[in-house]
């Protein structure tokens, strides 16, 4: 099964995806671990990859999709896969058509861009031993110190809230229009988040059983 998955940053794709990765055994495929593998075992891709990123540019497009490709073309990908992060644009996901790759089915995972703000935004690490917390859904004993070790709870950057607008704002413009593209397709399926995540899952789970 080939499949992709969009949403909004924080709609819970990466946890998404790795539960149905277990379930069918196939991989998933990220975007920015393709790139980081291919950077470190400095493929042709990945040393026109690091070129970019040395100097702080985006990865162009075709790069992007040459490093995908080579990921694809690899044994663990037979049985089909997860793509999570790509395409992010409409003239990415026409470059993995013309790439002769079909998807079977595209599940958007749709949440209010006011619940993601307050999921992002509840977010808090610990600066000292990476614990994570959340002001919500799994807060510390004490507020604004860790559980493990007593140091001082952080928001990181991705999670301050102008930042996160700034994400919202970017996937609304350039990776939305995505849904329509695979709507004519009939490939689609938006499966609304849910408050627990196992709700979620057997929705999503539900969405790709219809195939």
């Amino acid at each position: 099964m080939k499949l992709i998955l969009l949403g909004a940053p924080g709609a819970g794709k990466g946890t998404q995806a790795e539960i149905i990765c277990q379930k069918l055994g196939i991989p998933t495929i990220s975007t920015g671990n393709c790139l980081r593998e291919a950077v470190a075992a400095g493929t042709e891709m990945g040393k026109n990859a690091k070129s970019y990123m040395d100097r702080g540019d985006l990865v162009p497009d075709e790069v992007v999709i040459g490093i995908i490709k080579d990921r694809l073309a690899q044994d663990d990908c037979k049985n089909g896969f997860i793509l999570d992060g790509f395409p992010r644009t409409v003239p990415q996901a026409e470059a993995l058509d013309k790439m002769g790759v079909e998807i079977d089915r595209v599940i958007e995972l749709s949440v209010p861009d006011e619940k993601i703000m307050r999921r992002m935004g509840g977010r808090r690490v610990c600066g000292k031993c990476g614990a994570s917390y959340h002001m919500e859904y799994k807060p510390p004993k004490s507020e604004g110190v860790c559980d493990a070790c007593g140091s001082e709870l952080q928001i990181r950057r991705d999670d301050r809230p102008e930042t996160v607008q700034d994400r919202l704002r970017v996937y609304h413009e350039q990776t939305e229009p995505l849904k329509g593209y695979y709507e004519k397709k009939g490939i689609l399926r938006v499966v609304v988040g849910q408050e627990k995540v196992e709700e979620t899952t057997q929705k999503t789970l539900e969405a790709l059983e219809a195939l």
